[in-house]
């Protein structure tokens, strides 16, 4: 089974070397093509995100592995010679679809258990599909993995808890408010954690928020992708009221939320709860606040406390989730063993049905000439028999001949008479 993963990612090179061999949307076609067109490559397949880039190959049998697909990735992006071959892995065979299986799981990834590799990987597989790289093996071998990946996650808990400070502060809104669907949430920043937050937060279902920047062109940005409202820094105590969950990370020296607007901001909501997350590192919400009645405040360190007990949580399912998935990759190569069979069976099969029908043409024409049906029925057991026999048994005097005595014992296993099931 030549099947061969070659790869960069995460924990074999740094960011200014993978993104040097990232294939972009709109090259993917043309170099799955060109990948396909190697003299080696059977099927092929490429995925390519900001964390790996991977190529899947079914070989011929007696292709070597690894370099002609090293150095087709160096020629394709124009580097240097052996410029990147030190941050490659390879996997072969069984541990290339180990590997395959654990991807799509999310037991490869930089976060622990993330999904949206899973996506990733279906999107690459289809746009294989569409250009005609995949074949019979790697069509199964992919919907083999993503099937091993839903058992994953429906078996195991490894992917159940927030390991990132977006989702985690998302996570504990949920434990104060039962329905986000009615809650409205006021953002503050407009960098890259909070956008990651108001993702999190819309895929919660948090249908109004605003979104307040020192600079209303950013907000305004950011607010625009969520239909959200965008608003500057210094109409906050304004909007302050309205804000159910309020999460900030901004780059200011000093706190942009002090006690004495957040009190307002309670008694002008007749003292419903506000939860806050300050994200920010100094931070922008004043301790105090945590004093007041009817506010929930946690900071950053809250949340890296919860994100550590959800990532050892994580990493014990993901050693349930090892053991599940090398059950899969049995199953899968126990399954590829018997498709082996099949032409051999095919041929088996085609083979005997000519010689029935030879057979049973002799039997109708020597009925038709008024000949016993007895004799008829002797003659063609007799007949089909022989037919049968002949050439397997030619095969085994020549093996005897020759001293072949695997075959021999081979077909004393096949041959063997067994009693047939009551």
């Amino acid at each position: 089974m030549p099947l061969v993963v070659l790869g960069i990612n995460h924990r074999t090179a740094p960011v200014e070397i993978r993104e040097k061999v990232v294939f972009a949307g709109e090259e993917l076609p043309s170099a799955l093509l060109e990948l396909s067109q190697l003299p080696a490559v059977r099927e092929s397949l490429i995925v390519s995100t900001c964390n790996r880039t991977e190529l899947y190959c079914y070989l011929e049998p007696e292709a070597g592995v690894g370099a002609p697909l090293a150095d087709w990735i160096e020629h394709w992006h124009g580097l240097s010679s052996r410029s990147i071959h030190h941050c490659l892995y390879r996997h072969e065979d069984t541990a290339a679809i180990g590997h395959v299986f654990a991807v799509a799981s999310g037991l490869d990834s930089l976060i622990l258990g993330e999904p949206q590799i899973l996506g990733q990987m279906k999107d690459a597989y289809r746009a294989a599909q569409q250009q005609g790289a995949t074949g019979p093996f790697l069509n199964r071998l992919f919907q083999a993995a993503f099937a091993a990946a839903k058992r994953v996650r429906t078996e195991t808990q490894v992917g159940a808890n927030s390991v990132s400070v977006a989702s985690a502060a998302v996570g504990l809104a949920r434990s104060v408010f039962e329905k986000l669907e009615e809650r409205t949430a006021l953002l503050i920043g407009a960098g890259e954690t909070i956008a990651l937050t108001a993702r999190h937060l819309q895929a919660g279902g948090v249908r109004r928020m605003i979104i307040a920047n020192r600079t209303l062109e950013r907000a305004t940005e950011l607010a625009t992708e969520f239909k959200a409202f965008a608003v500057t820094l210094d109409a906050l105590e304004v909007h302050l009221p309205e804000a159910d969950i309020l999460i900030s990370s901004t780059a200011s020296p000093t706190p942009v939320i002090g006690v004495e607007a957040v009190r307002r901001a309670l008694r002008a909501r007749k003292r419903r709860p506000i939860f806050m997350v300050d994200i920010a590192v100094p931070r922008d919400i004043d301790p105090l606040v945590a004093k007041l009645e009817d506010v929930y405040l946690y900071t950053i360190d809250d949340l890296q406390n919860i994100i550590t007990e959800n990532l050892e949580s994580r990493r014990s399912a993901a050693r349930e989730a090892d053991r599940l998935i090398a059950d899969e990759v049995r199953q899968f190569e126990h399954q590829m063993r018997t498709l082996d069979a099949v032409p051999a069976i095919r041929l088996l099969r085609a083979d005997a049905e000519a010689l029935r029908e030879q057979t049973l043409e002799q039997a109708r024409r020597l009925l038709a000439r008024g000949k016993d049906p007895g004799e008829v029925l002797e003659f063609m057991a007799t007949t089909l028999t022989n037919r049968l026999t002949h050439s397997p048994s030619q095969r085994l005097r020549e093996a005897a001949e020759q001293g072949d005595a695997g075959l021999i014992r081979a077909a004393e296993d096949l041959f063997a008479r067994r009693e047939p099931e009551e």
